[in-house]
């Protein structure tokens, strides 16, 4: 492979991580370059293989998903090298990043792992996340995998649902008739 179009996907990737404020995973990078058609998988793996290896972008594995974030290295790299992507591809990045900014927000924002802290217990890890803060994170002690794992798979679909529930259960006042029993006992 040319050497000029290896650098040239480098780059792209390294664009792609620069216009978002969170990272992407393997598969959201790998499906804009190839819903693209500017290279193949493998060509696409081997660049991200590259810019980890020379500290141009972070790689962190959570479950099953890996994700990338940009360096300062990456970010120096791409504002010196900026020049060499086309314009066309840099509108197809931002016009792909606008419409799809929110799935893909959504998408590596709401994470969950487990891990067995000793035999018949597993801790399972459930978060959102809001740029580099944790919305809400919560760490459940469970009895098997099994059910470590459904409470990993269910996550992403309920973690609203839960945030709601805890936020609305924490700030809502006791009612007038709580108040008065209260009063009562004493």
């Amino acid at each position: 492979m040319q050497s000029e179009a290896l650098t040239l996907y480098k780059l792209i990737i390294l664009y792609i991580l620069e216009k978002v404020d969170f990272p992407l995973s393997n598969a959201q990078v790998s499906n804009f370059i190839l819903e693209k058609e500017y290279t193949n998988y493998f060509t696409i793996q081997q660049a991200i293989s590259e810019l980890i290896d020379s500290e141009l972008i972070l790689c962190e594995t959570i479950r099953n998903t890996t994700l990338y974030k940009l360096t300062e290295a990456g970010q120096e790299t791409l504002e010196y090298f900026n020049s060499q992507i086309s314009d066309a591809i840099k509108k197809d990045i931002v016009d792909y990043l606008k419409e799809n900014k929110y799935t893909l927000r959504e998408e590596v924002s709401t994470l969950s792992d487990y891990y067995q802290s000793k035999p018949g217990e597993y801790l399972v890890r459930c978060q959102v996340k809001e740029k580099d803060s944790s919305v809400i994170e919560l760490t459940l002690t469970v009895p098997s995998e099994e059910e470590a794992s459904t409470i990993c798979n269910n996550w992403r679909g309920k973690s609203q649902e839960i945030y709601s529930f805890i936020i609305k259960s924490l700030i809502t006042r006791k009612t007038t008739d709580d108040s008065e029993h209260i009063d009562d006992k004493l």
